[in-house]
């Protein structure tokens, strides 16, 4: 008798489990256009070109910063982008901030384009190519910032100007909103932010630095992926302390400072976060897990029952994946005694956590506290924030944003995701649900290595497709 229930159940089991497997198909995808722009190629590389060559280095020691550099690449911007400033209204906020307002038919609903003109420094002995002399060779763009963000900078730039130029209007106000202060957390976006507040303008659509074009990142997916980021996680910088009587190195006693905090360290490394199947990874794995190979597709047709395995997974091999699932914790500093042979009266370490939206930074600390469990280890948080809100899908300002994707990238499956690292786009949470991450460009593994690395560089038809990808948005605004 219990057999032939057990049978049953497991049967009833398999059939469920095979039921939504096979109505597990791809979802309609944006509608594609045969439209194609005329705009000027060349023009928006060797404008592109001259904003590379702008030393606009950001450091947290302002004292460092050139800031010739950064004023002459505002005075470059007329000159490069004519029509756009004979249309738009200018305005330097504090902070390195500039504000432009394209005048649409109507008031209301206005859109606002991002993205930053800062950089990060560079280790120039490092580099084939000189950072900011903007080599052009072989179809390929050298230079800090071609990248991260003077792509997308220049992109939405080159775009307003070819659209008015065509005698183009938007429907409602477009905002373009540039920050020079992004790579430091800088205030440039949020006095921007505060702008909007002061003025009573609240954004229908926002659209700052994320994801990108990519390939082979999900599992079993080959086709290209565009991953708009509907959310970013927090940060906190977490600092873990103890002290002892120090000493000579000769006579330790059991366990040192430093052995103290390895012990801590291990302890937080064995226990990752709870893994959170839901929101913008939950989206995103509906969405990609439909393309996936027979066996991937079983597991994320049914995450009601095998969420387990994407937890296990992600717990074993680190990563992105697991990156999307749960808040992680990465140890990057250790300080302790300054001689080989004297135990420290005082030992730190500091880790760089990002906080997946279900956590935040007091659970996050608390969760620390309670898996260190030891009253020897002062845990303090050096500085956070906390993760962004998550921004609408069903809405037509995601529609836009997916239907511009689609159609400069066509082929590739448009899906939400949740963005790892953090942007200046976490500000504009005050005041819309509708703020979304895309990077304008299809990355390899190695290019996206380049970001804040050496080498970093763009090929020249991805200047282009920056461009069209802002040219199909601002026609939907």
């Amino acid at each position: 008798m219990f057999g032939s229930v057990l049978i049953g159940l497991l049967a009833a089991f398999l059939a469920v489990v095979l039921v939504r497997t096979l109505r597990f198909t791809p979802k309609p995808q944006p509608e594609i256009s045969e439209e194609v722009y005329d705009f000027d190629k060349e023009k928006a590389v060797d404008a592109l070109a001259q904003l590379v060559r702008c030393k606009t280095i950001s450091y947290n020691d302002k004292t460092l910063e050139d800031n010739a550099e950064f004023d002459k690449l505002i005075s470059l911007l007329p000159g490069l982008y004519p029509k756009v400033f004979e249309v738009c209204s200018f305005d330097q906020l504090p902070d390195r901030a500039l504000l432009l307002r394209w005048p649409g038919k109507a008031a209301g609903d206005p859109a606002v384009l991002m993205a930053h003109y800062d950089v990060v420094p560079v280790n120039e002995e490092n580099w084939e190519k000189p950072p900011f002399a903007a080599v052009l060779e072989d179809g390929v763009l050298w230079g800090r910032g071609t990248l991260d963000t003077k792509v997308t900078f220049n992109g939405v730039f080159s775009a307003a100007d070819y659209l008015i130029s065509k005698g183009f209007q938007p429907e409602h106000d477009i905002y373009f909103a540039f920050s020079g202060g992004e790579e430091v957390n800088g205030k440039g976006a949020p006095n921007i932010v505060q702008y909007f507040i002061d003025n009573g303008i609240q954004p229908a659509l926002v659209v700052d630095e994320g994801g990108a074009v990519v390939e082979n990142v999900f599992p079993g997916v080959t086709k290209p992926c565009g991953v708009i980021g509907i959310a970013e996680k927090g940060m906190m910088n977490v600092q873990y302390r103890t002290v002892s009587n120090g000493g000579h190195a000769s006579a330790p006693k059991p366990h040192t400072p430093v052995g103290v905090l390895a012990a801590a360290c291990k302890k937080i490394e064995d226990h990752p976060f709870k893994a959170h199947i839901e929101g913008p990874a939950a989206q995103m794995f509906d969405t990609l897990g439909r393309y996936s190979t027979p066996l991937y597709r079983v597991i994320f047709a049914n995450m009601w029952c095998f969420g387990w395995v994407i937890d296990l997974l992600g717990k074993m091999s680190g990563g992105e994946i697991n990156a999307l699932v749960r808040t992680t914790s990465a140890f990057t500093q250790m300080e302790g005694s300054s001689a080989r042979n004297v135990i420290p009266p005082e030992a730190k370490m500091v880790a760089n956590m990002r906080l997946n939206p279900a956590d935040s930074v007091a659970s996050a600390l608390q969760y620390l506290k309670k898996a260190v469990n030891d009253d020897n280890v002062e845990i303090t948080v050096l500085e956070s924030f906390e993760p962004s809100p998550v921004s609408e899908t069903d809405c037509p300002a995601w529609d836009k944003v997916a239907y511009a994707v689609a159609n400069t990238w066509k082929g590739c499956v448009v899906t939400p995701y949740l963005m790892v690292q953090c942007s200046d786009s976490r500000h504009y949470g005050r005041i819309s649900d509708r703020v979304y991450r895309f990077s304008a460009m299809a990355l390899t593994a190695e290019e996206r290595a380049t970001i804040h690395g050496n080498n970093e560089r763009i090929r020249l038809d991805a200047i282009g497709k920056a461009v069209e990808f802002y040219i199909r948005l601002m026609k939907k605004c």
